[in-house]
């Protein structure tokens, strides 16, 4: 028996038998790995609580000839508690762990700085000090970087000249000058690819002063961008509520009510 033990962040769980579960974990010096929690779905496990989603843990496990198994687990954040009773910081959460999911794709390869961007993106969704928004838009660019798909934003994606440029090509890889623009290029307003590139570098201040235009054309490009490079759209970014900073403002000034969400439907839905 070789026992190992590291910290990790839960990205999701599976039901294994009666009372089993397996949870995919991205550990701090491993990289990704699937293990076995024994016991986890009876009322007198020691730590099923602690094997949810959301959650950063200090794991024990020990080498099982198909899967790992957990052993002993004690907690570290328990971002879950400040994220799943929110429905816009719930669906964000989710986008970053299938991101992660996605982008580390060989079990037992250590992605230290994709564990450290997973961590980062919950804790601030945990904090509430910043829009939802805001985080995930953060989040995948800086994810994008490690898999080496960052979009060019302030040079030409094919020629590399300097800009600002207006244009913005996906399959060309971001920014593109008027010489090397494809038809099928899109303009962005004047404020969105700044935004980008104060999102990918964590200056807060410029992402501040951006207007709504820019943020829903940000966000907008960067979930294009991801999804052309996976090859596949992500499940969970299509549930994220993008408007609803926009949509308080809205109601507030007519006078009208907030729809009431229901977290437990997308779940199912999910599910």
């Amino acid at each position: 028996m070789s026992l190992y033990r590291d910290t990790a962040v839960v990205l999701r769980v599976q039901k294994l038998g009666e009372a089993d579960r397996i949870i995919t974990l991205l550990t701090r010096r491993y990289g990704k790995i699937r293990a076995v929690a024994k016991g986890v779905r009876r009322t007198t496990s020691r730590f099923g609580a602690r094997v949810e989603p959301f959650s950063h843990v200090d794991v024990q496990l020990y080498t099982g000839r198909t899967l790992d198994v957990i052993t002993q687990v004690q907690t570290v954040d328990a971002f879950g508690a400040h994220i799943v009773d929110d429905y816009q910081r719930y669906t964000t959460a989710c986008a970053v762990l299938e991101t992660v999911d996605r982008l580390a794709a060989e079990e037992g390869e250590p992605v230290l700085r994709l564990y450290l961007l997973a961590v980062g993106a919950l804790r601030a969704l945990s904090g509430r000090e910043r829009d939802p928004s805001q985080v995930l838009d953060a989040f995948l660019l800086r994810a994008m970087s490690f898999a080496g798909w960052a979009p060019a934003l302030l040079e030409c994606a094919r020629c590399g000249a300097r800009g600002p440029h207006s244009a913005f090509n996906v399959p060309s890889g971001g920014a593109v000058c008027p010489q090397c623009r494809p038809a099928a290029s899109v303009r962005p307003s004047a404020q969105t690819l700044p935004l980008m590139a104060a999102l990918l570098h964590g200056d807060w201040d410029q992402v501040d002063r951006a207007d709504a235009v820019a943020r829903r054309e940000a966000s907008g490009l960067i979930a294009a961008h991801l999804q052309w490079h996976m090859e596949r759209q992500l499940r969970s970014l299509p549930l994220v509520e993008r408007s609803a900073p926009a949509l308080v403002r809205e109601r507030a000034a007519s006078g009208r009510a907030l729809p009431v969400a229901d977290p437990d439907a997308d779940h199912r839905q999910n599910e």
